[in-house]
């Protein structure tokens, strides 16, 4: 029998009834529908990756018919998943990535997928944790632990991982120790926020690096606490850590961190610049934008102000509608203030919707070899890999925001599928708004 075509306006109906539905009114009936859910996600899981990856064919072949070379081919692909998936370009990559692994290589984990058994994050941990082996091998380790739906019963994703670990080990250890060498070449650093206006620095590296790093500050933190300091250890640690990455002395206290340079952008409107509570946000290059409250931003400017730490304070405008319209600079050459500006004016990351990366290109919106202006109404904040992706051929972006509003652009994909992407509302801003304060009574707030 032949399989009927799943079509996207089958799937919504069938999500409106999802929506609208009541639930049952059994304990028993509750779990089982929680666990039919948890089927249906993985399911259709897998239908994406199938939908992928024929969509990935057509366009590569769409591309060769129109001439274009083999290695530029597929290009865009990944971003258009990205955006129909409302994911970021990377982790569009990497979904298509699976799904093909998933498509030519591993048949039963794609199996398992569409049964419920797995779940797309176990598929891909399986798919990474074989990604060193030979085909053969791979197809091998995925008979072994995927044929058998019963075999994954009751396993949890730590013990299922152990097993392809093992399993991969023993088919090819040599192909294991290559791994490992070629992952030295992924070492790096990164930052991303946490809570209470903190944020995590986390560095990859070989573990015996990591542990000697580690054992280090954590000596020389043992040592200071012996001879009086009042701080914690985790403390003395994280302030050691920023001495010797700044070269910025270790001034700090078991209330304070140190002191180190810093570049606070202040939204302001006319109100608070006479002493108003609108938040900040700290920012670096190639790092996105952390608000914090206005009287944390005033310490932090307050804590260098006497000490020889150079700290920057820059202005942001916004007129009545949010939008972001001047700033002023005294950190940088006017060469680069209209790349800050944009930087600024999108928070430090990428314009791309549903992308979280930060912002490392600066682009035209309307391409400057069709006659694009460079100006800030024609530009945008683009990472590298959504900058390359709208080379791609069909793609098209134009500004759609009015010059009084908030930047707001749409792309529109080789299918037709359009996406806007606003910028965010700048620090302290929102959206006004009417509420009813009497009986035919409306007052204005914002």
């Amino acid at each position: 029998m032949e399989a009927v075509p799943v079509t996207a306006e089958q799937v919504q109906a069938f999500c409106a009834l999802l929506a609208d539905g009541a639930l049952p009114e059994g304990a028993e009936g509750q779990i089982d529908l929680i666990a039919s859910l948890e089927d249906l996600k993985s399911a259709a899981c897998a239908v994406q990756a199938d939908a992928a990856v024929a969509y990935d064919a057509k366009r590569r072949s769409a591309q060769a018919a129109a001439g274009v070379p083999a290695a530029r081919q597929g290009r865009g692909v990944a971003a258009e998943i990205g955006l129909a998936r409302r994911e970021s370009p990377h982790r569009g990559q990497v979904l298509l990535g699976l799904a093909k692994v998933l498509r030519t290589e591993m048949p039963h984990t794609l199996a398992r997928l569409r049964d419920g058994s797995l779940s797309e994050f176990r598929a891909t941990l399986l798919a990474r944790e074989t990604a060193c082996l030979v085909v053969e091998h791979r197809m091998f380790v995925d008979e072994e632990i995927c044929a058998d739906p019963a075999g994954l019963e009751g396993v949890g994703t730590r013990e299922l991982i152990g097993r392809v670990k093992r399993m991969v080990a023993e088919l090819d250890p040599a192909a294991v120790v290559r791994r490992a060498r070629r992952a030295e070449a992924d070492r790096n650093v990164t930052v991303r926020p946490a809570p209470d206006t903190m944020a995590y620095l986390s560095g990859l590296m070989p573990v015996a690096q990591a542990v000697s790093a580690y054992a280090s500050l954590r000596k020389d933190a043992e040592a200071a606490r012996a001879a009086g300091d009042p701080r914690s250890l985790g403390q003395l640690m994280s302030d050691l850590l920023l001495a010797r990455l700044t070269g910025v002395a270790d001034t700090g206290t078991p209330k304070t961190a140190p002191a180190v340079p810093v570049t606070v952008n202040v939204v302001v409107s006319d109100e608070s610049m006479a002493g108003g509570h609108g938040p900040a946000e700290v920012s670096a290059d190639g790092v996105a934008g952390e608000v914090i409250p206005a009287e944390v931003a005033r310490n932090l400017i307050a804590g260098v102000a006497d000490s020889d730490v150079i700290a920057w304070f820059r202005c942001l405008y916004r007129n009545r509608l949010g939008r972001l319209v001047s700033m002023s600079s005294k950190q940088r050459l006017h060469s680069r203030a209209m790349a800050e500006f944009l930087a600024a004016r999108g928070g430090g990351i990428c314009a791309t919707p549903f992308c979280d990366a930060p912002i490392r290109h600066n682009d035209h919106i309307h391409p400057a070899d069709q006659g694009g202006e460079t100006s800030t109404d024609n530009g945008q904040g683009l990472c590298e890999a959504c900058n390359h992706a709208k080379q791609a051929p069909g793609w098209q972006q134009h500004v759609v925001s009015d010059r009084q509003e908030r930047h707001q652009v749409e792309t529109i994909t080789p299918t037709g599928h359009r996406y806007t992407s606003t910028a965010p509302a700048p620090p302290g801003w929102r959206e006004p708004r009417y509420v009813q304060i009497g009986p035919g009574r409306y007052g204005l707030v914002a």
